[in-house]
């Protein structure tokens, strides 16, 4: 995952899966109200075709599987050196995998309700083996990409509070945007390291690329006060992240328009409350004996 594409793949992933469970959860709280709303680590896919229901997980696995034989076939086989690295990356999709696998499992499940807190435990684990592979890396980010990495560490760190949150209360509107939110803010967070750690031309001033030169980060600056000017830099990028993810969001809420069933059933076209239709019969029977 030390390249480009190693961080603009995995980071359009998650944006994509963060930004589809930010607007169904959205969608399924204006929808169903606040006392029907249960929150939910996944999302069926909308088509008539039943065997599809699952597209969101069948990606997720295919995607971890796929990315998992990237980082082992990288791997020199018939070398003696060993990259831990790669089996770290590794392991953080196949945690993935496993989650995508049992979250079919259950739903196909008869007791598929009462097993929904599996999955959210599964989906927690996911996140917190992220964070300890962050914390822990054999790689020792050092530098400027070390700065990003712990930066992201705040936001995986988030995610995985969040999930355990929204796993013990799925009621909760609040919890369950905020974890989506933070999903979506990885995956942009992803893309932003990407660029500034692997596109020459946006590295920034007083800094180079330092891959081949023994050094354990992708850019290694020229002194202190170009190492400084660079951190200072990714802490304005990680907060205009923040603001741009927050903003959308918020904009999600406010204009996203789906009438709520509970007030669909209570209200008119009109705004009144219609009469039940046992109190209609009988206003028409009081009117027939008359």
């Amino acid at each position: 995952m030390g390249t480009f594409l190693g961080h603009l793949v995995p980071g359009l992933a998650f944006t994509f899966i963060g930004l589809w469970h930010t607007l169904n959860t959205i969608k399924t709280y204006k929808l169903k109200g606040p006392s029907n709303f249960t929150s939910t680590t996944w999302f069926p896919f909308p088509t008539p075709i039943s065997y599809l229901k699952h597209l969101e997980l069948y990606l997720l696995f295919s995607f971890s599987i796929l990315a998992m034989a990237v980082q082992i076939l990288d791997y020199p086989l018939l070398t003696m050196s060993f990259k831990p690295d790669n089996y770290e990356h590794a392991t953080m999709f196949l945690h993935l995998a496993i989650y995508a696998c049992v979250a079919i499992a259950v739903d196909l499940s008869p007791s598929s309700n009462s097993l929904a807190s599996l999955v959210g435990a599964l989906a927690a684990t996911v996140f917190a083996q992220e964070l300890f592979m962050l914390h822990f890396h054999s790689a020792d980010h050092v530098g400027l990409e070390g700065h990003y990495h712990w930066l992201l560490q705040f936001i995986v760190a988030a995610t995985f509070v969040a999930t355990i949150a929204a796993t013990g209360l799925p009621k909760s509107f609040i919890v369950a945007v905020v974890r989506s939110a933070s999903v979506l803010l990885q995956g942009c967070w992803f893309i932003v390291m990407g660029f500034a750690l692997w596109f020459p031309r946006l590295i920034p001033k007083g800094c180079y690329s330092a891959e081949g030169g023994g050094v354990h980060s992708a850019v290694a600056c020229e002194n202190e006060e170009a190492s400084r000017r660079a951190m200072a830099l990714s802490n304005l990028q990680f907060s205009w992240m923040v603001a741009f993810v927050s903003t959308l969001v918020a904009y999600l809420c406010l204009r996203l328009d789906w009438t709520c069933m509970e007030y669909r059933q209570l209200e008119s076209p009109s705004g009144d409350v219609p009469p039940f239709p046992s109190e209609r019969e009988g206003l028409k029977q009081v009117h027939v004996s008359v």
